[in-house]
């Protein structure tokens, strides 16, 4: 059975995919239509076509080819996605997603370098998307008003609004695109860094270069002396605006994706509680009464990618478990799985997962789809919910893309920098230590006929005590005499006399003459 955009939701019955293209006619369409409303084959076009001029000719040409480009959008929209009408083919919504990825895939897959965009893809880019955005505008709710009559009376009637969400959104998001396009422009015709490709920077550098995971994207080269001070103030100007729009398209999709319903698909595969979910080591440290989301990240293993994804799946299921226990409990006073923890506690435990995720996509802003996102963008049904997630999901990539290939150049310039700085300090200190020589050597000069003072005392140095060279001749003589031990006179023993000497002491003076 052939599914509709009209199916479940808020589009008025009056809506008809032939009205919405013949809408597109008014403008600059490439469609053409009769009197009678019936469109005009493509064979009148190109017979009906004023061959008067060549430009008109192509010109029409390229409706036509335009208008062949649309019927094939818009056929598999119809079909969901499923060319053969049968059975097997998706809802309207997810189509739609489907139809917005695609398109922004192929126009910004290849946007590997710091460089506007080709005008052909720009304009394609452009055209496509406002074929897609198109729908909104036939997505609308019936709000209440007043009409005059012609006798001036005042009669109230229903009258069909675009969709709040749509029509604050939608204009945010095409501004968002604008900016991200206008700040590729602005690297139009630099000259200060350029690129190599990975294959001839191996060669040049042997193979030895760095290996990281975007293997696939070119080398940035900037000159020897770095980046011009203006282009680094444009860099960090650009990468402050890119930051703005990433934090706006990411918050506009999580709004998206919180209003969209949770399949139940998605909730029969979850278990009973939190604690299951989580493990025993995260729920014990989410439930910690000094818990810190700083700290607990700060020692969890998220160097992969798998890793952040299979965390972020953990606590978003947890949150879920979480939700419905407490949903569960205001309506019938308890919970059906029965828990013995409080209702204040688990609002707690969820403010503190839903923050510990803030800080996932901060840290990792391209980390991919969680299995509650996929889930809830395979089972909307809404289409403008599904316009609104996947145009700001891609602005988001796309934003992101931006955001590295500024960060490569600065890291570029910052490399040179760092290496600028480290070869002027070998050299400062080639040249200190050069001048300290040369001041050593003409201090230990010595003229022929120089005479030391030693010379003039008399003292007579040893070769050993010329050879010290931390202090000078006369310094170190005399610590080496210091050091020596000091000599000493010999004891002066008593003369021994005789006894007879002794009896000629001791006789008086008068007698000893």
């Amino acid at each position: 059975m052939v599914q509709t955009f009209g199916r479940k939701l808020s589009w008025p019955r009056s809506f008809s995919f032939r009205k919405m293209l013949d809408g597109l006619n008014s403008g600059n369409s490439s469609f053409s239509s009769r009197g009678d409303g019936r469109q005009t084959p493509d064979h009148e076009l190109a017979v009906h076509a004023t061959p008067s001029a060549q430009g008109t000719r192509r010109g029409n040409q390229n409706r036509i080819s335009d208008m062949e480009v649309m019927k094939e959008r818009f056929a598999r929209l119809l079909l969901g996605e499923d060319m053969s009408g049968g059975n097997e083919g998706v809802s309207s919504a997810l189509a739609l997603s489907n139809a917005i990825t695609n398109l922004a895939d192929s126009m910004f897959g290849e946007q590997m370098k710091l460089q506007p965009m080709y005008p052909e893809t720009k304009e394609i880019w452009r055209k496509e998307l406002d074929w897609l955005l198109s729908v909104v505008d036939h997505i609308v709710q019936f709000v209440p008003s007043k009409q005059m009559a012609k006798n001036g009376a005042f009669t109230e009637i229903m009258v069909t609004k675009q969709r709040d969400d749509l029509l604050m959104n939608i204009p945010a998001l095409r501004k968002l695109d604008s900016v991200l396009l206008e700040t590729l422009d602005n690297f139009k015709d630099q000259k200060d860094f350029w690129y190599v490709p990975r294959d001839v920077e191996d060669t040049e550098n042997n193979g030895d270069w760095r290996r990281d995971e975007n293997w696939w994207l070119p080398v940035v080269k900037v000159p020897s002396d770095g980046l011009s001070e203006e282009s680094r103030k444009l860099l960090y100007s650009q990468k402050d605006s890119v930051s703005q729009v990433l934090k706006a398209a990411t918050a506009i999709n999580a709004v998206v994706l919180s209003e969209m319903h949770i399949p139940d698909n998605y909730i029969d595969s979850l278990p009973k509680n939190g604690k299951t979910s989580l493990g025993d080591f995260l729920y014990k440290n989410i439930t910690d009464e000094d818990f810190d989301p700083d700290y607990f990240l700060s020692f969890l293993d998220l160097s992969t990618e798998h890793k952040v994804l299979d965390l972020k799946n953990r606590i978003e299921a947890s949150m879920v478990i979480w939700k419905r226990k407490m949903n569960q409990k205001e309506k019938d006073g308890k919970s059906q799985w029965g828990s013995s923890v409080s209702l204040e506690k688990r609002e707690l435990f969820e403010v503190r997962a839903e923050t510990i995720l803030v800080m996932l996509k901060q840290q990792f802003p391209r980390i991919p789809q969680s299995s509650l996102e996929i889930s809830k963008i395979r089972n909307n049904k809404d289409v403008g919910q599904a316009i609104l997630e996947s145009y700001s999901r891609v602005l988001e990539n796309l934003a992101s893309k931006i955001l590295s290939r500024i960060d490569d150049v600065l890291e570029a310039d910052l490399l040179v920098q760092r290496q600028m700085m480290a070869e002027a300090e070998r050299r400062s200190e080639s040249e200190g230590g050069y001048e300290y020589q040369e001041s050593e050597k003409w201090l230990s000069a010595e003229t022929p006929n120089s005479r030391k003072l030693s010379d003039f005392i008399g003292w007579r140095l040893s070769s050993d005590t010329k050879k010290h060279s931390s202090m000078s001749d006369i310094e170190f003589f005399h610590r080496t005499e210091q050091e020596k031990p000091m000599m000493k006179s010999p004891r002066a023993l008593p003369k021994k006399l005789s006894y007879l000497s002794k009896l000629e002491n001791m006789r008086s003076t008068s007698e000893r003459h």
